[in-house]
């Protein structure tokens, strides 16, 4: 039996053109409150990611609406708006061992975009596979660092 690399959806990322009304839009349409503000230079994006769910009590950990906001129009996510328009940009997943799951995935017959892992949102590792052989979707890995 083939043990499952995925443990949880983490999170969807969604391609805005101004990132601060589109964390009002999310506050005041579904409730949700930002986790966490960041700017990601090596990704060329202004991000803020929105708690779904999850209890802190008891460990569980929550999913999150990332919001993405391209910092110049020649980032991923500034010609992903001009090709597409604002939208769902990719879907991450959790996975407990970000390279044991790279080699599998890889070993597969998946490109990856990123074959070694990279920082992420909130201290994460990430990592994104090719969305030519996953129907069209941009998928990220993400391994979720325990604050110590």
């Amino acid at each position: 039996m083939v043990l499952p690399l995925l443990t949880r959806i983490d999170h969807v990322g969604i391609a805005c053109r101004d990132l601060d009304r589109a964390v009002e839009l999310y506050q005041a349409t579904f409730g949700l409150e930002v986790a966490s503000l960041e700017v990601n230079e090596e990704q060329g994006v202004r991000e803020a990611m929105l708690a779904v769910g999850g209890s802190p009590a008891s460990g569980d950990r929550p999913g999150y609406v990332q919001l993405l906001e391209p910092l110049s129009p020649d980032t991923p996510v500034g010609r992903f708006i001009a090709r597409r328009g604002e939208g769902l940009h990719h879907v991450g997943y959790g996975v407990a061992d970000i390279g044991t799951t790279l080699a599998a995935i890889g070993g597969a017959g998946i490109r990856l975009i990123d074959e070694r892992p990279r920082h992420g949102s909130m201290g994460a590792s990430i990592a994104f596979l090719h969305p030519g052989d996953l129907g069209g979707v941009l998928t990220e890995l993400v391994q979720f660092v325990s604050p110590a």
